[in-house]
């Protein structure tokens, strides 16, 4: 199990909770907080050890698209690039919404 930390500015703060995904083959979850920090705090938990690279391109590609402020907390198992990418929209969209 290899834990990862991440750190990035945000302008936009996320407004409530939010979960998306389930920790299964292939998949991962995400909870979402918001947080009163001008930044977002990514805590990475995951069982495929070896891909820090790929965790960095995605999480960067989506805060600086996206630029918000939370703390979101991911249990991966496993997950592709574009599976993470999904999960990250789709987390973003429901912490949008009532």
């Amino acid at each position: 199990m290899e834990t990862l930390r991440y750190v990035y500015e945000g302008k936009r703060k996320i407004t409530k909770r939010a979960h998306i995904g389930v920790v299964a083959s292939g998949d991962l979850e995400i909870l979402v907080e918001p947080t009163e920090e001008k930044e977002a705090i990514v805590t990475i938990k995951t069982g495929s050890e070896g891909f820090k690279e790929v965790w960095e391109a995605v999480l960067e590609r989506f805060f600086i698209k996206n630029e918000v402020t939370g703390i979101f907390t991911i249990n991966d198992f496993g997950a592709t690039p574009g599976v993470v990418g999904l999960r990250l929209a789709q987390v973003l969209e429901v912490s949008e919404y009532e």
